[in-house]
């Protein structure tokens, strides 16, 4: 990626944004807040909630499809927001008409496509962004700060289970919008490879009851449960669910390591020892989008690195593949592809 790409513009930078729901509003709010960018473009799915959310941001064009705006000659860049299975066609788009792209994460279902536009990316000399905000929360910075505490780690149990009854026909429960459940929701193995490096192998299974209407891709319901092994030693066990037959809403995370543990439940941390138990504080999650954003302003405007790599995202995804490939086939899966090797500083 290029960074300080727009150093001596002399002007604000001009983006648009494709989506219109949490993280497109969030990326419009930041954005809004940073006199160094402003928002020119907006299009959605539906049309009538484009124009809602553009007049909601004072966003002056509408268009009807990505198609159309990426190619807008007065746009600088595009934040891609849109649904898991268009992110690389968006990204690949926007790159070959010469802008920067930030794209919540994943940059594509498929690893080989992502490996595609991360080099697409460094051919264009433009800026490429996965967004990582889990990597700048209080719970990701606490465990960084914290870790050295507990000695050598060794077992990691990481639950996010979310009940919703009925579930919604939404494209977040469409296995083919949203992609393999470890890639959509590719935080939660992000977090683990920034902590603890490389994956020696991956074992995974998973659950999904379609949707009662039976209308395509749609489910009811989704378990998703890996278990990593890292090169390092550390064993980690990693369940992601949501749907009707989720019970409990559950947000956790448990490192324990040969002098102590780290336990998450919530926004409630605690580092526990043989001697005693101590609670950890933790930074709001609120606001992490705007944290994103100005990064992504720093390193275009003043060339200050980005706190995250697409190629640390791209590895993620890699692990995220190898996790399928094992729920397909019901056998661990040998993860081949080169660690980037970073890791995030508290």
């Amino acid at each position: 990626m290029t960074l300080g790409l727009f150093t001596n513009l002399g002007r604000s930078l001009r983006v648009g944004i494709v989506g219109t729901g949490f993280a497109a509003k969030a990326r419009a709010m930041a954005i809004a807040a940073d006199p160094r960018a402003a928002v020119l473009a907006v299009t959605g799915h539906h049309p009538g909630n484009t124009r809602t959310f553009a007049a909601a941001h004072d966003i002056p064009q509408v268009f009807d499809n990505w198609q159309t705006l990426v190619q807008q000659p007065d746009l600088d860049g595009v934040f891609v927001c849109n649904v898991n299975r268009d992110h690389s066609a968006v990204a690949q788009a926007a790159l070959e008409a010469d802008k920067f792209v930030v794209v919540e994460y994943p940059l594509a279902i498929a690893a080989a496509e992502a490996a595609a536009l991360i080099e697409l990316a460094a051919q264009r000399q433009r800026l490429l962004h996965i967004e990582h905000i889990e990597l700048l929360g209080g719970l990701h910075q606490t465990m960084l700060a914290h870790l050295p505490k507990i000695g050598t780690p060794h077992y990691v149990r990481y639950c996010t289970a979310v009940p919703q009854r009925p579930a919604p026909e939404k494209w977040t429960y469409n296995a083919e919008l949203f992609g393999f459940p470890l890639a959509g929701a590719l935080s939660r193995l992000h977090r683990l490879t920034n902590l603890f490096g490389a994956v020696a192998s991956v074992a995974c299974q998973m659950q999904m009851q379609p949707a009662a209407s039976g209308h395509g891709s749609y489910y009811r319901q989704l378990r998703c449960l890996a278990q990593l092994q890292f090169h390092s030693g550390v064993l980690a066990e990693v369940l992601y669910a949501k749907g009707e037959a989720t019970w409990r809403s559950q947000r956790w995370m448990e490192v324990e390591g040969d002098r102590g543990a780290i336990v998450f439940d919530g926004d409630q941390g605690t580092l526990l020892s043989a001697e005693e138990a101590t609670p950890l504080e933790l930074e709001s999650r609120r606001g992490l989008f705007a944290r994103d954003t100005t990064a992504v302003l720093d390193a275009l405007i003043d060339g200050t690195p980005l706190y995250v790599t697409p190629q640390e995202s791209l590895y993620a995804l890699q692990v995220a593949a190898a996790a399928e490939a094992a729920a397909q086939t019901g056998n661990p899966v040998k993860v081949t592809a080169p660690y980037p090797g970073a890791t995030l500083k508290p």
